[in-house]
């Protein structure tokens, strides 16, 4: 067994996974797994910058996870970095202070390497399951972009595109400085016309209709999944491998783009930091599964994180 620690910091949130792993049975056993929502993102869309305050959040957090790591004497780290350090201009000051804090510089990597680590995290637990068809289409919503891969054990295709929570609620809801409570119709159209390019783009390199089990990733689909099961609090052993049918997704999205963020905020299960941008995420799930006719949607607590930490392994 190999200690390793991954960290994967993207445009809404930044996580760690410190995990035993045995490349020969395949077996990833978890030690320590967390995440803190700093919105590293934050107005990156607008102004093509990482904002101070933005990254202050993000390297107290490192300096969190410097701690976690020491103390469980992991052998290796990864740091990748996706969406929102790729877009922006100040992008050495995020390198630089990584590297000062955790001993390593974060991998900007490109779209396609994001999405084979999300591919290889969400299904090498699945792939000797009887009872999912193949080709699995895995798709990692974001806060920046969304992955879109296809594959059986291996990915055949794959394409990002720059559409998740975070980038869809500033593109369309937020005005002066607030967020639309509830959006309008018309803001709800908006955000969907431009998902749906998005899905236009991302077909062009991926077949998406060929896909024969659906399976989503990252925290819109695991919150829709906590929903959907009217959990008291997020549990992730319940949500990991749960399924949500197509009619539940509508019908979740729905009530989320029509509700205030009190309303929202009072979900057991629902994070603080997820309030404002869930909606936009459960609507880019909804129109996927349109898209492709699924009816319903495995869900995965294991992602581009658990990629990245078998890269290490």
């Amino acid at each position: 067994m190999t200690r390793v620690a991954a960290i994967d910091c993207g445009t809404n949130s930044i996580r760690l996974l410190v995990a035993d792993a045995n490349p020969e049975t395949g077996e990833l056993v978890d030690l320590d797994r967390r995440m803190v929502i700093v919105r590293l993102g934050q107005g990156v869309d607008r102004t093509g910058r990482l904002a101070p305050e933005a990254l202050a959040r993000t390297f107290a957090a490192c300096r969190e996870y410097a701690a976690v790591i020491k103390e469980y004497g992991a052998e290796r780290l990864r740091f990748v970095a996706t969406s929102a350090s790729r877009d922006a201009e100040n992008r050495d000051e995020f390198v630089r202070g990584v590297l000062d804090i955790l001993g390593v510089e974060p991998e900007v990597i490109s779209g396609d390497q994001e999405a084979e680590f999300s591919f290889t995290g969400a299904t090498r637990e699945l792939t000797g399951r009887d009872d999912l068809a193949r080709p699995f289409l895995v798709v990692d919503i974001g806060g920046g972009s969304t992955e879109f891969v296809v594959g059986d054990a291996h990915v055949r295709a794959a394409r990002s595109v720059d559409v998740g929570c975070v980038r869809m609620t500033e593109r369309h809801l937020v005005h002066e400085g607030h967020v639309s409570d509830p959006p309008t119709e018309a803001e709800t159209a908006a955000m969907r016309a431009d998902i749906e390019r998005a899905l236009d783009l991302a077909e062009q390199t991926v077949p998406l209709r060929e896909a024969r089990t659906l399976v989503g990733l990252a925290g819109s689909v695991t919150t829709l999944s906590a929903i959907h099961q009217d959990l008291p609090e997020y549990d992730s052993a319940a949500i990991h491998h749960s399924r949500i049918p197509y009619a539940r997704v509508r019908e979740i999205t729905e009530w989320l783009l029509r509700s205030t963020h009190a309303e929202r905020a009072a979900v057991p299960s629902m994070h603080p930091g997820r309030v404002d941008v869930i909606g936009a995420g459960a609507l880019v799930l909804q129109a996927i599964m349109e898209r492709v006719g699924a009816e319903e949607v495995v869900v995965s607590e294991h992602d581009i994180l658990d990629g990245i930490a078998w890269s290490v392994a």
